[in-house]
């Protein structure tokens, strides 16, 4: 699913900046191979899925025997089958078939195995191509071609989360040709959203639901983060105001999860409760909350406060159907750190600073800006600036000095 695959790049995006660990970033790196060879249309929009079944079963293009690993590969299959837990009977018995997995490290593994790492790995990536080529000629599974707005957005995030962790040009490449899709091929003219994305026709009155406003409102925040560029904010503010006129209901303070002027069903629900994905009305709080102190818009985070308030007799009872709002709730107990970086150096100066965990924040700045925190804060060098509720200190004029004041202002 391309939902698990986008949240699966955020998520291990994050752990590396929270604890830096080759296998994260390989993680990384090989979910965004599989999402553009397998699920990536030739203009940049990701389609939904890949069929579980092939030839009527379960996983078939993915599982292998252990007959099969050694009729491909002979004599290095013992290695290959201690290292993926490959068993005669199979690891998965319902099938009688082997998934590929791993549960020790390379170098835990290397020693009880007396081998160097990096002969280890070399002979595992050696036997890992052969087992894929061939994999490659058997039955494909079915893939599901559409293209949604609401997890293309999830996908934005994912690669913008990836560029700000791995700095690889590859990753934010991939990032704007994606925004590109999004805006220049599901919205219309009338600043509307439209859920699938159909390349032979173009409703007059398309159709979109909360998440796709709320995923793509939140990939292109994230899209503006790691470029500077207000087009991609001002994109993200268009739909929100967007999502408020047409999805709010003020007198109950909750989004519904259809339009107003959408085809009136018996009753209008509304998505509070995060699941696989986080519900709509979760990440419209939190995306809210961000433009709100970007925007310096107090009417977004009186939304998104009310938002919460809604759904705080909630949260205890049942806390893993309310993660998402959790985060928000710990954003509103310690506060976000408004980092604004300004000046010649600000793309050089956020690189490092994003080598910091620090996951209550904002960030804004480029060498130029007109967003209200930036006002007056251009020098004649490269400036960063702490910010909590739009009060800053005194600029640093280096990343360390900017992390000492982060620790101090909002961890002691």
């Amino acid at each position: 699913m391309l939902y698990d695959n986008a949240q699966l790049i955020s998520l291990y995006a994050e752990a590396y900046t929270w604890q830096p660990d080759e296998l994260y970033k390989q993680i990384v790196d090989e979910i965004i191979t599989f999402s553009t060879s397998e699920l990536m249309s030739p203009e940049y929009g990701f389609y939904s899925a890949l069929d579980a079944d092939s030839e009527g079963k379960e996983g078939k293009f993915y599982i292998f025997t252990k007959n099969e690993i050694e009729e491909i590969l002979g004599v290095e299959a013992g290695l290959f089958s201690i290292y993926y837990n490959i068993t005669e009977n199979g690891n998965w018995e319902e099938e009688e078939s082997n998934v590929l997995f791993r549960k020790d490290s390379d170098e835990d593994l290397a020693a009880k195995l007396g081998l160097p790492v990096h002969e280890l790995l070399a002979k595992i990536a050696a036997s890992r191509q052969k087992v894929f080529d061939a994999r490659g000629v058997r039955v494909r599974p079915g893939l599901d071609n559409k293209i949604l707005a609401s997890w293309n957005g999830l996908m934005l995030k994912g690669l913008s989360d990836a560029y700000r962790t791995f700095n690889k040009p590859e990753y934010l490449e991939l990032a704007l040709n994606n925004a590109g899709f999004i805006l220049n091929n599901l919205l219309g003219q009338n600043g509307r959203l439209s859920r699938v994305y159909c390349a032979t026709s173009s409703p007059d009155k398309p159709v979109a639901f909360l998440d796709d406003y709320a995923n793509i409102v939140d990939g292109l925040i994230a899209l503006y983060e790691v470029t500077f560029n207000e087009h991609w904010l001002q994109q993200a503010k268009s739909l929100a105001d967007t999502a408020i006129a047409h999805y709010y209901d003020e007198a109950k303070g909750i989004f519904f999860f259809t339009a107003d002027d959408d085809e009136q069903l018996i009753a209008r629900k509304s998505e509070i409760m995060d699941g696989v994905i986080p519900a709509s009305n979760s990440v419209m709080a939190r995306v809210l909350k961000k433009l709100g102190l970007l925007f310096d818009n107090e009417s977004y985070i009186e939304v998104s406060a009310q938002l919460l308030r809604n759904v705080m007799p909630q949260l205890a009872k049942y806390g893993s159907a309310y993660s998402n709002w959790v985060m928000l709730l710990l954003d509103e107990v310690f506060g976000i750190n408004e980092i604004a970086i300004t000046g010649a150096g600000a793309e050089t100066f956020r690189k490092e600073m994003e080598n910091n965990y620090i996951p209550n924040k904002i960030m804004l700045g480029g060498n130029t800006g007109s967003l209200p925190l930036l006002q007056d804060k251009f020098g004649a060098s490269t400036q960063i600036f702490i910010c909590k509720d739009k009060t800053c200190g005194l600029p640093a004029h280096n990343p360390a000095d900017a992390i000492k004041e982060v620790e101090a202002r909002f961890y002691n």
